[in-house]
């Protein structure tokens, strides 16, 4: 019989950097910062900047509760978050413009202690 030879298929990355990838320039984070801030996009800009500031995993930074980084309804300039894949806690001093940036998105959602910053692991725990 006449077999037709399956068409060649290019791999998804092909071309594309695999493995880890440089870190954000300080320019970088500057752009980002600003694309956030002129978008209106409090949330993201708040989790950027913790991001950031605390040098954790994603997996920590969406863990984070409103007592770790604003116990006093403000935020603190210090915080200590434990990680998730060490079981250590980590000790970061929280910049300016994060503190504003925090305060201004639990003004904005009126979250309170006991919940999550991030909507999205409130979710999660919540199936």
């Amino acid at each position: 019989m006449n077999a037709v030879p399956a068409p060649k298929r290019v791999p998804w990355n092909k071309g594309k950097l695999t493995g880890a990838k440089p870190p954000l320039r300080p320019k970088h984070v500057c752009s980002i910062r600003t694309k956030l801030q002129i978008e209106g996009r409090a949330r993201d800009l708040a989790m950027f900047n913790l991001a950031i500031d605390s040098k954790l995993r994603g997996c920590d930074v969406v863990a984070i509760r409103v007592e770790d980084v604003a116990a006093g309804g403000y935020t603190a300039d210090r915080a200590t978050v434990r990680q998730k894949k060490t079981g250590r806690p980590v000790r970061f001093e929280l910049s300016e413009q994060t503190r504003q940036a925090v305060d201004d998105y639990l003004k904005v959602t009126g979250k309170r202690p006991g919940e999550f910053c991030s909507p999205a692991i409130a979710v999660l725990t919540e199936v």
